[in-house]
């Protein structure tokens, strides 16, 4: 059985689906409406560290994490999911403490106050659908959807 399409559900390409942004990738889907919807693939590793990303934040100077390719829309934006205990200002909860945004500052507090923790993830680029497009390709079976779990998303090794 399916679960249906809302925030806070994986998106788990199906073999038959053909286009190469998606390929073999999983998808976490953060927003879902009328409007269309928005997510980040969290099985994609770039060969780049935030670090070179951002080198303008100090903190990540040295630091392993790793930048993950969010999607192809706005590919030259850094968003990160992070988990924290209350949602910040600048973030929307996605599903059992889980946030998405963009706000440098989150990030460098989740650095200093849970160092060595897999707290966060950073993503260029995410994943957009139009009005309708995403159901459509739910019709045709381009998806499997899945329960999303944190461990999930801030797994060391993601497959």
């Amino acid at each position: 059985m399916s679960i249906p399409l809302g925030k806070g559900i994986l998106l788990v390409a199906a073999p038959a689906l053909n286009d190469p942004n998606f390929r073999q990738t999983v998808v976490l889907l953060c927003e879902h409406g009328p409007e269309g919807a928005l997510g980040v693939i969290v099985n994609r590793p770039t060969a780049m560290s935030i670090s070179e990303a951002l080198p303008q934040v100090p903190i990540l100077e040295g630091q392993p994490h790793v930048l993950y390719s969010g999607g192809p829309v706005q590919t030259n934006q850094v968003m990160m999911l992070y988990r924290i205990n209350q949602t910040p200002e600048n973030s929307h909860q996605v599903f059992d403490g889980v946030c998405l945004g963009g706000d440098l500052e989150i990030m460098e507090r989740i650095l200093m106050e849970q160092p060595g923790q897999e707290s966060f993830r950073a993503y260029l680029g995410y994943s957009g659908w139009g009005p309708g497009q995403l159901e459509s390709e739910m019709q045709v079976g381009s998806w499997i959807t899945l329960p999303a779990d944190p461990s999930i998303v801030f797994e060391k090794e993601p497959t």
